[in-house]
Parts: C-alpha cells; structure tokens; sequence
C-alpha cells in the first residue's frame, strides 16, 4: 500500500512537470508570436518613412511625382513630344531672366516655366551646356535652321535666343545653363544668337565653357543678306533714312561706310579670323542660306551630320510656300495647319538703286573670295 501511493504521488508529480513544461511552451510561443507579429507590422512603416524620407531628398518641384510616371518616349505616338521646345515658355523664361521683370530670379523663372503647361517629358533629363551653338548670322536663316532642327527628337533648344556670350556674359555660367531645357543621353542641347559671329569677346568666351563645342555658321550673300537687314529695321522705324544714305559715306565717291551694322556684319572673313583663333576649322560647319531656301533636306543632311545625328529631317518633311517665297514644315501630326515662319519672314524688300547695289558687290568680292578660302567652300555670290 505504501509503495502504492509512492507511485501515484510520483505519477501526479510527473503530469504537473509535463502540464507546467506545456504552459511554458505555450507562452514562449505566445510570445515569440506577438514578438514577430508586431515586427512584420511595424517594419513597411519603417520602411515605408525610410521611402518617405528619400523621396523629400530627390523631391524638386514635384519632379518625383513626375518621374513616377513611364517616360513619354516609351508612350505609343509619344516621340512628337521630345519635339516640342515650348518656345513661348522659354521666352518668357528669358525676359523674366534678363531683367524685364526684376523681381523674378532665373532660377524662379525656370522653376516657373518646368511647371506651367510644359509636356511631361521637360521634366526628364538634365540641364546641360549646349553642345551646339548657332552662332550667326543675323538675316542669315538661322531661325529656319532651328525651326528645322527641332522636328529631330534628339535636339533640345532654348526657344529665344539667350544673348548670354555677348551681352549677359557676367551672369555667370550657371545663369546660363539654367536657361537650357532638359536633355536626356543622345540628345544635343542646342541654342541660337546670330549675334555671338560679330562680338570680339564671343569666341573666347564660349571657349571657356567648352573648347569642343560644335559652331554653325548660317551665311548668305552679303549685298542680300545687308538688304533684309535694313527692311527689318525699316518696319520697325518708317523714319529710317535710305538704305543708299547709310551703306554710302558719300554718294559721290561711292566708298562703302564700314560703320553701319548692316554692312559691318557681311564681312564674314574677319569675323571668322576671330573665331579661328579659339577653335580649329573642323568644330565649324557653314550652312548656305540659299541652299537652306532652295534645297532645304539636303542643307539638313549635312547639318545633321555635322551634329553626329541619325538622318531623320528629310524631303518628306519640307513643302515651298510660293507666297513667302521659302520651305514650310509639313502639317505635322495632330496639327491642323502646316507649320511656316512668322510674319516677319520673308517680306518684301525696297527698292534698292542697282548702281548702290553694284558698289556693294564690288567691296565685297575680296572679303568673299577670302571667306571662301577659310571655310574651303565656295558659295558662289561673286
């Protein structure tokens, strides 16, 4: 009987070992189960806040929610996009830039323009110093030349000229590439200011930003181009003296006035004499504003080439305006009407004494011919 008890005893004994051994399994499990439940729970908000927190970091004017979205590029029908340059954006970015609205940094203004109405794809990309320059010449045609330029999708450009290298040089370069619209790899940033062919401080200038920067030289006829010249001031001031008055230091003697702008600026070897002296002939490319007119694809193709680009500005796009007397832009795609040059472009000239025009040939003949020596391309003025 005594040992009898003994074994219930130790049998009891055994069961309470096993039932506490349980109940602290049980609440070992319970508490790894919370444990791990509640950090399964509060790690997507840590790393949800971490997400958070870097998102603030690369956030610039919404860009992020921007960039969010899949780029236009890879959008069915979205290449048309990559075209457009918002000219009347830039513009505006510039003036505001340059002064007209004083209270408007650069800075502001650019941050102003990438969120007013710009396509999605202006928010891609970098800004970057352009890699091509349109440097001259004014009544050239280097406004067609951009206009054309701008139908490849890989050539982005400030819509109004920048005047940065002659006039606003001491905004620094910065001032500057805040102007350029954004560019992503492959694609060239490119801007236009005929002016820059003429200015002594220019070519160094532009050479201290990149001495491998690619220059276009948009030339034409002197005697023609110093004609449109003058008719562009002219319906700007009606009180303009004749053209023979101005280009003439004396009507007697028939000696040219160098002075006067619209005569200064056709003398293309000296200005090129300059340029020369801070890039080698090779980063040039002189397109002939004729051939611009009268065989617009074929003046692309070798721009086009000049810049490294694929050959995509072709005949296809070009049809002549009989009554501006100069190529348009085929309609292009969701656009009802063709796209062609303002107003301004292609107006009609004065009537110029034949004789004053004659004395103007004459004086220019060396100048040409020596034109055509250093850029070893004969225009065919003469």
């Amino acid at each position: 009987m005594g040992c009898s008890g003994c074994r219930v005893r130790f049998n009891f004994a055994k069961v309470l070992s096993k039932v506490s051994v349980f109940f602290a399994m049980v609440l070992i499990f319970t508490y790894f189960f919370y444990c791990l439940t509640g950090f399964c729970d509060s790690a997507p908000r840590s790393l949800y806040t971490q997400q958070a927190l870097d998102y603030d970091i690369l956030d610039d004017n919404r860009r992020v929610l921007d960039d969010l979205r899949p780029p236009a590029r890879l959008l069915p029908g979205a290449p048309s996009l990559w075209n457009r340059t918002a000219a009347p954006a830039d513009a505006e970015q510039v003036e505001q830039a340059h002064g007209q609205h004083p209270s408007v940094s650069a800075e502001e203004a650019a941050q102003s323009s990438s969120s007013s109405s710009i396509p999605v794809s202006n928010t891609f990309g970098i800004k970057r110093f352009p890699q091509a320059i349109i440097i001259g010449v004014k009544k050239g045609g280097t406004r067609a030349l951009l206009e054309f330029l701008r139908i490849h999708p890989d050539v982005r450009a400030v819509g109004a000229e920048p005047h940065f290298f002659d006039r606003f040089y001491d905004r620094g370069l910065e001032w500057y590439r805040s102007l350029m619209p954004r560019t992503l790899d492959g694609q060239i940033t490119m801007e236009k200011t005929p002016s820059y062919f003429i200015t002594k401080e220019a070519p160094g200038r532009v050479c201290s930003m990149n001495c491998h920067t690619k220059l276009i030289v948009v030339v034409r006829d002197p005697v023609t181009r110093a004609v449109s010249d003058y008719t562009q001031t002219l319906s700007k001031n009606p009180g303009l003296p004749s053209f023979q008055s101005l280009a003439l230091k004396n009507s007697s003697t028939g000696l040219i006035d160098t002075t006067w702008s619209a005569v200064r600026i056709g003398l293309y070897a000296k200005h090129l004499e300059n340029w020369l002296q801070h890039f080698p002939l090779s980063h040039f490319l002189f397109v002939s504003g004729e051939r611009l007119v009268s065989d617009p694809a074929g003046e692309m193709g070798r721009v086009q080439d000049f810049l490294g680009l694929k050959r995509v500005v072709s005949d296809k796009h070009f049809y002549f305006n009989q009554t501006k007397g100069f190529p348009c832009l085929k309609k292009p795609e969701g656009s009802s009407r063709p796209r062609c040059l303002g107003k301004s472009k292609g107006r009609p000239h004065p009537e110029i004494p034949s004789e004053v025009l004659q004395r103007l040939r004459d004086f220019y003949k060396p100048f040409n011919h020596r034109f055509y020596q250093m850029s070893g391309q004969d225009f065919g003025w003469d």
